[in-house]
């Protein structure tokens, strides 16, 4: 697989009141191939969300560049698409208008629009949701018209912002089952960031594990499970072991910040 995601000595520092500067990213190098699933694993405020901002183009780096397909990004667009932690659906908007908003600032049209976003309403597992406002739905339901929307505008690269997050344990199981299900059939490269180690092993096929702020990436850790892939995999042996050397990782980086 060839590289389809290229950073190149990205690092991201902030200023803030008074001229105080704060140093969120050390340069980064990183390749992620075409149909790759990276995760993104480190303690809280190590700069994973700000490096995930500066690929979507809602953020620009201090220092370096980041290749798509060999072309710079500088700015948002199509070619990506971003779901974050929070509910960010438009409320007044049912979820088919949602699912479609994309789609029509693009100017496809009406029918071309409806048979794209039933199938990924499908995909998702809202059908007969179609016509409900996001405020009737639950989070879990939510985050999957978010899915949706993200895919149906076909990017090259899709990026999770601890989507999860904010669901009970039980419905976050479903989700990254769901998400891995949609992944290996569609086969796009997806960019994970999450703070749950079970999560970011289940999910990837390559962990790259960041370090305390300033954040670097300090490693990568292959994922070999084949797809596809159940909940059961967290029990095996090879998973418990993966487990252990990441959660030793971030215990020592996350004392490093507290040092600090």
């Amino acid at each position: 697989m060839q590289t389809q995601l290229s950073i190149r000595g990205v690092s991201r520092t902030f200023t803030g009141h008074r001229g105080q500067r704060t140093q969120a990213l050390l340069p980064i190098d990183f390749d992620v191939r075409e149909n790759d699933f990276v995760t993104i694993l480190g303690p809280s405020g190590c700069g994973k969300s700000t490096l995930l901002r500066i690929v979507a183009g809602l953020d620009e780096p201090s220092e370096g560049r980041v290749l798509l397909d060999g072309k710079p990004i500088e700015g948002p667009g199509a070619d990506r698409g971003m779901v974050f932690q929070s509910y960010t659906l438009f409320p007044w908007l049912t979820i088919a208008q949602n699912i479609r908003f994309g789609l029509r600032e693009r100017g496809m049209g009406e029918a071309a629009q409806k048979e794209r976003s039933d199938y990924f309403i499908a995909k998702v597992g809202l059908r007969g949701f179609e016509n409900h406002f996001p405020k009737q739905l639950s989070g879990g339901m939510q985050q999957r018209t978010a899915i949706a929307r993200a895919l149906a505008n076909d990017p090259k690269i899709l990026l999770l912002d601890e989507p999860f997050g904010a669901l009970d344990n039980q419905t976050r199981v479903l989700m990254q089952e769901l998400l891995l299900g949609i992944w290996e059939s569609a086969q796009k490269t997806v960019l994970f960031v999450t703070h749950d180690i079970d999560e970011a092993i289940f999910m990837a096929n390559r962990v790259a594990v960041f370090s305390a702020r300033p954040g670097r990436i300090k490693s990568e850790i292959a994922v070999g499970f084949p797809h596809p892939r159940h909940y059961t995999i967290k029990t095996s042996p090879e998973f418990m072991e993966i487990k252990a050397r990441l959660t030793e990782e971030i215990r020592a980086e996350s004392m490093a910040a507290a040092e600090h």
